[in-house]
């Protein structure tokens, strides 16, 4: 007997793919334009995220825009026109937090901003460095090739769970899959200019993704929701999408500004 769902899961299968190659082809754009239009994508994906990370903590109205205004401040701070990512940034995260703890009353919304603001500074950190393009392709990809391994090696081995409470369907051949996915990635890109060491702490990185995917559907959990927004076509809202992403930039921003890396 055929599986009636069986169309439903293929075309819906058909949407994630279509919307995340035009997500991909849309983020590389800007990626490679750098200055303003890679400042513009990750500011309104960072004021998507505030929202949705609002919506999650069942945040009112008057609440969730107070929070995005907060956190435009340091974002619009980040900007190539203005002082760019930096400590001065880094304070204004801070301060936004704290203003909107005070105002609002709710510290979920004053993490928030940390949540959102720390990955939004560390991309653009990566890409004003020197060789910009490479270390935030490197920062980004590791996490679409971590997503898509575990995703194929989840579903075609399956075996124990890696977080039943949490997220069900996660299992660990989907996290070793993720892995051993984004190494290869890494090692891709070593004859292209990426040092050693990066490609080294790859893996690492790449347990990290997985954590923020395992955190985020916590909070998703605790919100009783699939996901986080429906702005996606088939991929849901954009933390849904960034939630790897979150953990994995700062980390990397951090291991590239400590080495201070020279070719």
């Amino acid at each position: 007997m055929s599986d009636p769902s069986a169309p439903a899961r293929r075309s819906d299968l058909g949407v994630r793919a279509v919307a995340g190659v035009a997500m991909i082809g849309v983020a590389g754009l800007a990626l490679y334009a750098g200055g303003f239009l890679f400042w513009l994508l990750v500011a309104v994906a960072a004021l998507f995220m505030m929202a949705e990370w609002a919506d999650l903590h069942r945040a009112a109205y008057a609440d969730k825009r107070l929070a995005q205004f907060a956190l435009f401040v340091p974002v619009a701070i980040m900007a190539p026109l203005a002082a760019g990512p930096g400590f001065l940034a880094l304070g204004l995260i801070a301060g936004a937090a704290f203003f909107t703890v005070i105002i609002t009353r709710r510290p979920g919304l004053a993490h928030g901003i940390v949540y959102v603001g720390l990955p939004v500074l560390a991309l653009l950190l990566l890409r004003n460095q020197a060789h910009g393009v490479l270390l935030s392709l490197w920062a980004m990809a590791l996490v679409w090739a971590c997503d898509i391994g575990a995703y194929f090696a989840g579903r075609s081995i399956g075996g124990p769970k890696l977080a039943p409470t949490i997220s069900p369907n996660k299992t660990w051949a989907g996290l070793i899959g993720g892995v051993l996915a984004a190494s290869v990635f890494g090692a891709v890109l070593q004859p292209l200019g990426l040092p050693l060491h990066l490609v080294l702490a790859t893996p690492l990185l790449a347990v990290l993704a997985q954590m923020g995917d395992l955190y985020e559907s916590q909070l998703k959990r605790r919100a009783g929701v699939k996901d986080s927004g429906n702005i996606l076509p088939g991929h849901g809202g954009v933390l849904d999408r960034l939630d790897g992403l979150v953990p994995v930039a700062p980390a990397a921003a951090l291991m590239v500004e400590l080495a201070k890396i020279t070719w």
